[in-house]
């Protein structure tokens, strides 16, 4: 079999420091195309890895024969742009969150199973060595039962980091639909699920817009998620850590605490409840500082799942649960109310 002929939808931060980086890097993949609706970043990403340039992604699809697309686009179009590649005959590796909707969700899941193909959501927080090794620790009953967590994902703002800076689509809502929830919040609800290995069933959400002054999407969340078995613990997302990125979490139980990406020299610290602590040096957690642009492992992953014809670690529907946990949320703020998990 030739290499994996692979077209990147949207040419924004995302892709550029991402699955443009990653696919060139993977030897069993040739990006053949790019689509971008601003021509000079199109334009841009061709030349740099000698691929056809588009400004519509309706006109590749029809014109390029391509295995797998990654949609890397404003969060409204997730939905149409993958389901269009799925009917087009192209697995998809789709951007979190994966839809603005439950609807689409459940929409893009069943065009994938309708044409055999795979969809993979984008969640790079299940790679970080630390919270694969954490993963470990709590499967293996190291930390036995788990009481709480908390969790936060915070960093100053899309401005810093998006190709448009503040005029970026993050801030607003008609492409964004949410803000810090599902740009950080959905990352950390999908983390949380992983490595507790159960599905939350009820949230309490407060969701603010306090801190961004021209934007009518969330910059602030502080969450209050339960287990179906009773864990309860916090998760925080926000656009107003000025000073610096926190990406931690913190995992309470009965036998030890574990400390995830929570020290600077060390990515994950388990402490005992009979005084021992061991210390993890694991790599650093993928960030948006030039340091941090290390492999999310997201894209070997789809590929390789790809050409052995297996499920990706974050399927459709994990997507879906995670994106489930912050709908919840919303709807919690909104009315002020506990909300049950769908």
């Amino acid at each position: 079999m030739g290499k994996l002929r692979v077209a990147v939808i949207g040419c924004g931060s995302i892709a550029k420091n991402r699955h443009l980086l990653e696919y060139h890097n993977n030897q069993t993949v040739d990006i053949v195309a790019v689509c971008d609706i601003v021509e000079e970043r199109v334009q841009e990403a061709a030349k740099k890895y000698d691929a056809r340039a588009y400004i519509d992604y309706q006109q590749l699809l029809k014109e390029e024969q391509v295995d797998a697309v990654s949609v890397c686009l404003p969060n409204n179009l997730h939905a149409p742009v993958s389901i269009a590649a799925l009917i087009g005959g192209s697995h998809v590796l789709c951007e979190k969150p994966m839809a603005t909707s439950r609807e689409e969700a459940e929409n893009m899941i069943d065009t994938a199973k309708a044409n055999n193909k795979k969809l993979m959501i984008a969640h790079n927080q299940r790679f970080v060595p630390s919270h694969v090794k954490a993963k470990q620790l709590i499967e293996n009953g190291e930390i036995g039962k788990i009481y709480s967590f908390r969790t936060t994902f915070g960093h100053g703002g899309p401005e810093g980091w998006s190709a448009d800076g503040a005029d970026s689509w993050f801030f607003k809502k008609d492409q964004a639909f949410i803000g810090a929830m599902g740009d950080l919040g959905v990352h950390k609800a999908d983390l949380l699920r992983h490595l507790l290995g159960e599905e939350f069933t009820e949230v309490v959400g407060f969701i603010e817009t306090n801190a961004k002054e021209k934007t009518d999407v969330d910059d602030n969340a502080v969450c209050v998620l339960k287990t179906g078995s009773g864990t309860i613990g916090t998760l925080t997302a926000s656009w107003a850590y000025n000073a610096k990125e926190d990406n931690s979490t913190i995992i309470y139980g009965e036998k030890a605490t574990l400390r995830l990406e929570d020290d600077p020299d060390h990515s994950l610290i388990a402490q005992y409840t009979n005084g021992e602590v061991v210390k993890y040096q694991l790599g650093k957690i993928q960030s948006n500082d030039e340091d941090g642009q290390t492999n999310t492992q997201v894209i070997d992953n789809f590929v390789s799942c790809i050409l052995n014809d297996k499920e990706p670690l974050i399927t459709g529907e994990e997507g879906k649960k995670s994106l489930e946990v912050i709908l919840a949320a919303i709807e919690s703020s909104e009315s002020k109310q506990i909300t049950k998990v769908l």
